[in-house]
C-alpha cells in the first residue's frame, strides 16, 4: 500500500470527467486499498480516484466515528435527491483548509458496483448522503467551491495559489541549502 499524492485546486485535472470502470476485477484492489490509506491518512470521509489523477469513476468513503466502515462506489449513480435540502460546513482534500456552506440534498438513494462487482443501492442520510453528492461531483469534475460564489471561488483560488507558490519557494530554498 502508498499514500497517493492528492491533486490540489485549482489544478486543471480536478475538472476531468472520469471514465467508467469496464471490468471491475482483483486489479483494482491494489488502488483501492491505496486510496483507503490514503484518504485514512488525510483524515477525510471520501476520496474520489479523480482526486488521485486516475480518472475512472471510482470512490471509497468511511463516515464511520471508528474508520472501521469502508464503502467502495464504482461506476456510482445517483438516482434520486430528496427535495429537502440540508446546508453545512463543506470542506476537501483537495482544496485543504478551506469550509464553507454548502447546499446538498438531505437524503439520496444512489446505484453502484462493489469492490467485487455486485451491484448495490445505497439509501443516505446525514453525512453518508453528502458524501456521496461530494464524491460523485468530483467524477463529474466538478468541486465543493463550484457551489460557491464567483467571488469565494476566486478568492480561495488566490489564497491555495498564494500557498502553493510559498510551499514551492521554502522547498526549493531548502533543496538549496542541501546542496
Amino acid at each position: 500500500m502508498a499514500l497517493l499524492p492528492i491533486l490540489a485546486y485549482p489544478d486543471p485535472k480536478l475538472s476531468t470527467v472520469a471514465s467508467p470502470v469496464d471490468k471491475v476485477d482483483d486489479s483494482l484492489a491494489p488502488l483501492l486499498a491505496d486510496m483507503f490509506e490514503t484518504m485514512y491518512a488525510a483524515k477525510g470521509v471520501g476520496l474520489a480516484a479523480t482526486q488521485i489523477d486516475v480518472h475512472r469513476r471510482i470512490v471509497v468513503i468511511d463516515v464511520s466515528e471508528e474508520r472501521n466502515q469502508p464503502m467502495v462506489l464504482i461506476n456510482p449513480e445517483i438516482q434520486w435527491l430528496s427535495e429537502e435540502f440540508v446546508k453545512g460546513d463543506e470542506g476537501c482534500l483537495s482544496v485543504p483548509g478551506i469550509y464553507d456552506g454548502v447546499e446538498r440534498a438531505a437524503r439520496v438513494r444512489a446505484t453502484a458496483l462493489d469492490e467485487h462487482g455486485n451491484s448495490r443501492t445505497i439509501e443516505a442520510e446525514g453525512l453518508l448522503a453528502v458524501c456521496i453528492q461530494h464524491e460523485v461531483d468530483h467524477l463529474n469534475g466538478k468541486l465543493f467551491v463550484h457551489h460557491l460564489s464567483q467571488l469565494k471561488r476566486e478568492r480561495i483560488k488566490s489564497k491555495l495559489l498564494k500557498e502553493q507558490r510559498e510551499a514551492a519557494r521554502a522547498n526549493k530554498e531548502k533543496q538549496a541549502g542541501k546542496v
